[in-house]
């Protein structure tokens, strides 16, 4: 019997990307975003790959829409199995350049609309007791850069939230699992409509990596009992940097985050490059794949080591025995 799948933010990016691994072993996929264009368009890669998608419009800041979501899925595609909750937003400006309402919204989306996912997937999987929840994070959730303070906020608090459902899901012993994928920089379209007042076109910082990396990592999150899994060497060097030298980045961050977060290009100012309040595909169908695709990577060694901790553990001693005999023979 296939899986009954729920993936936020499914329009594009991580999300739309989520939705065609899952597809590939026949799921039941229920797609949620505000795009229209976008979740039709996902549907269809979804159905092409053997799976069967539900479109659902929804925004996932109003908790009744996510309920009323959850609900649907229910009804029309059974018992939820696995809830993946992507949907982010965010504006690129210093601090003191984000209105209040800019704000708010970046935070209902990314912070809020993963507590209304949360809630309406473990509202039903307590009376099932079984499930699994895939909260997709960040490494910005361990260390906070220039330009994004709301996302950044957001992604620190969708984390501490996480860990406090953990623990009451602990207290009642249920069978229900919830993972953190935290991810690196991604080529995806957040660059393409992400509410921006900066001078250039916005990039995520380097390396980049292709969104199917991330969608393979939340695919076997949702499979393996990992409380977390990091994507992307940089997620693993930003929770080592901040636990050794938070004063070290603090500095470095000053002097590069600036620049790494913005391309040479100037910033095409037209319509559909603003997603904050409205989604903005109206017809076109943007995909997963962000402007970045020469500079991105499609593999991740790191990624691949995570996934399988005993070869990497092998490998390291191995690493480790052969540093030593060489070390050795050198005395000689």
């Amino acid at each position: 019997m296939s899986d009954v799948i729920v993936i936020t933010g499914a329009s594009g990016g991580i999300g739309r990307a989520t939705a065609r691994r899952f597809a590939q072993h026949g799921a039941k996929i229920a797609l949620l975003a505000r795009g229209r264009a976008g979740l039709e368009a996902t549907a269809q890669e979804v159905e092409e790959r053997g799976g069967k998608a539900l479109v659902l419009p929804t925004d996932v800041a109003e908790a009744d829409q996510v309920e009323a979501a959850a609900q649907a899925v229910e009804d029309q595609l059974g018992p939820i199995d696995i809830w993946v909750n992507d949907a982010m937003a965010t504006i690129y400006a210093e601090f003191l350049d984000v209105e209040p309402d800019e704000y708010r919204r970046a935070t209902d989306v990314t912070y809020h609309g993963m507590v209304w996912g949360t809630q309406a997937a473990l509202r039903r999987m307590a009376d099932r007791n079984r499930g699994t929840i895939v909260q997709v994070g960040s490494a910005l959730a361990f260390r906070g850069i220039p330009l994004q303070a709301p996302y950044c906020g957001a992604k620190h608090a969708c984390k501490g939230f996480t860990e406090s459902v953990i623990t009451e899901i602990r207290h009642h012993g249920w069978n229900i699992h919830v993972t953190m994928v935290h991810l690196a920089g991604f080529n995806t379209t957040q660059f393409t409509w992400g509410r921006t007042k900066l001078p250039k076109q916005t990039q995520p910082v380097p390396p980049i990596y292709q969104p199917e990396i991330a969608a393979d990592a939340i695919h076997w999150a949702a499979y393996h009992r990992r409380r977390q899994v990091y994507v992307g060497l940089p997620t693993v060097l930003n929770v080592l940097g901040e636990r050794v030298a938070p004063g070290l980045l603090d500095w470095y961050l000053g002097k590069t985050g600036y620049g790494s977060q913005m391309t040479k290009q100037p910033l095409d100012r037209g319509p559909g490059h603003d997603n904050l309040f409205d989604p903005v595909d109206g017809d076109q169908d943007r995909g997963a794949h962000g402007p970045f695709d020469d500079e991105a990577h499609s593999r991740s060694i790191q990624t691949s080591l995570t996934k399988h901790r005993r070869l990497a553990g092998s490998l390291a001693a191995g690493v480790g025995a052969a540093a030593t005999g060489a070390a050795l023979l050198r005395k000689r």
